[in-house]
């Protein structure tokens, strides 16, 4: 009988023995698996955190900056605000106001020329026209539709008739830049679209015509 206790004894601290390896492995194996999970998530906070920030303090650098003069920009004062069914010739290329058509042209991104005397009624209505030479670099050109893209007072085009790689204009405003990276095309973007020259503040730059 002593034996068989003995034996049992034995068998049960085997049993034992091995449930408590298991018992072992399986903490480790929690450790490692959560514990990658956690510095995972860790991570992924600190990018987006960092993300965020980073968009935050470019969005302020850039308000700060649309606050100050911008090199280059020309004023043009004193503009008609017809409306006319001619097409109209305008000292700038392309025109920052005057006389223009009816119609307008919606705010967007454009592959092709838009009408001209509908772009300036955009610019009537607080639109912000950034223009480029058509032989502009694929690569420029996207930079370009990403910083129009999802603002509803910027209208976006090629336009032929230019003599600048890019030009940014606003209604009796204009800057003219050597390439699409140039850092002061956000800020007049900031500054001027529906900004304080804007004749008509709060007038669509949709509902109109596109092109």
């Amino acid at each position: 009988m002593s034996n068989a206790k003995d034996r049992q004894a034995e068998r049960q601290a085997r049993i034992d023995a091995v449930f408590a390896v298991h018992r072992v492995k399986q903490r480790r194996r929690n450790l490692f698996v959560y514990g990658g999970f956690g510095l995972l998530a860790v991570a992924m906070i600190t990018v987006v955190t960092f993300v965020v920030t980073g968009s935050i303090q470019n969005r302020n650098t850039t308000a700060e900056a649309a606050r100050a003069p911008i090199a280059g920009v020309q004023a043009y004062p004193d503009l008609t605000r017809n409306h006319v069914p001619t097409p109209v010739g305008y000292p700038q290329q392309p025109g920052v106001g005057g006389d223009h058509a009816a119609t307008w042209t919606n705010c967007g991104i454009y592959s092709a020329p838009v009408n001209e005397g509908r772009a300036v009624h955009s610019l009537e209505h607080g639109a912000v026209w950034i223009s480029y030479k058509p032989d502009l670099s694929l690569p420029e050109v996207g930079t370009l539709t990403a910083l129009a893209k999802g603002k509803p007072y910027v209208l976006l085009s090629p336009n032929p008739g230019q003599a600048a790689a890019v030009t940014a204009s606003a209604w009796g405003t204009q800057l003219e830049v050597p390439s699409a990276g140039d850092s002061r095309l956000p800020v007049f973007i900031k500054a001027y679209a529906m900004g304080p020259q804007t004749p008509e503040p709060g007038a669509p730059c949709s509902g109109g015509t596109n092109g």
